[in-house]
């Protein structure tokens, strides 16, 4: 993939507005909802069991994220799954705090065993456990895993038959095959609650308008950077660079993008 994937996909996003039907996490809804609008895409928010399956019937894209998960919304999230499967739009899994707690760890592979999952994302401790590694994930905080991210994420996505997006300093993207480093974002993303639920939002805008799911993803995360860079220029502090990522993403232009994009296929 190339610079004008990412600027082309962030135009087709603001021009189709799809729809991304999210059940994601308590602390992070509304950030998660705001992120979508301002990149252009349209957020719905549907919870409920005896729902999630209607909206995933009208949406374009499904993101679950297991932030704040009960046994119930796991219950939500695989009715509105199945129906995403059965209509073969994306599902995208934030998979948040794997690695922590038995009911985490047990949701996930639940998730990944009983629906198709097309797209995950995680910090590298959270891909290492759904790899099959050894590891404890400190809450949803990131620990040190022996392997590259790189071998995580072709691991998992080459197990799994999907695409895994792990989060970083520089994030990685691989399908089991190609793999790609994406090399946007700023130091205060990780200061802000939030930002990482915010990235899987904005995965399932771009995966909804482009069926290569690890060109959407990595597309999706350099745009999102990019974002995160311009915003902190002129922050203060994690508050003000809170605000100016929404405006930032707002404004974002396909040129803008097109110019700072740093994505390597390694």
């Amino acid at each position: 993939m190339n610079k004008k994937d990412v600027s082309g996909l962030l135009e087709r996003v603001r021009t189709q507005k799809p729809l991304v039907h999210q059940i994601t996490n308590w602390v992070t809804i509304g950030d998660c909802a705001s992120v979508t609008r301002a990149f252009g895409a349209l957020p719905v928010m549907a919870h409920a069991r005896e729902e999630s399956a209607d909206m995933a019937t009208i949406a374009s894209a499904l993101v679950l994220n297991i932030g704040t998960l009960t046994p119930g919304l796991v219950e939500a999230m695989i009715h509105a799954a199945g129906r995403a499967n059965e209509r073969k739009i994306p599902v995208v899994l934030d998979a948040v705090g794997v690695g922590a707690t038995p009911l985490r760890n047990d949701s996930a592979f639940r998730l990944l065993d009983t629906v198709r999952i097309d797209i995950v994302k995680g910090n590298i401790s959270e891909v290492a456990r759904l790899a099959g590694e050894d590891v404890l994930t400190r809450g949803v905080e990131a620990t040190d895993v022996a392997l590259h991210s790189g071998e995580v994420a072709k691991k998992l996505a080459a197990g799994r038959n999907n695409t895994v997006v792990i989060t970083g300093a520089a994030d990685t993207v691989s399908d089991g095959t190609r793999v790609y480093q994406v090399k946007n974002g700023h130091e205060l993303m990780s200061a802000v609650v939030g930002t990482g639920c915010m990235a899987a939002s904005v995965i399932g805008a771009f995966a909804a308008v482009e069926s290569d799911y690890t060109t959407a993803a990595a597309a999706a995360v350099s745009a999102y950077g990019v974002a995160g860079e311009l915003a902190a220029a002129g922050s203060e502090g994690p508050g003000s660079f809170k605000v100016r990522l929404f405006d930032e993403a707002y404004r974002l232009d396909p040129q803008t993008v097109e110019r700072m994009a740093r994505i390597d296929e390694i």
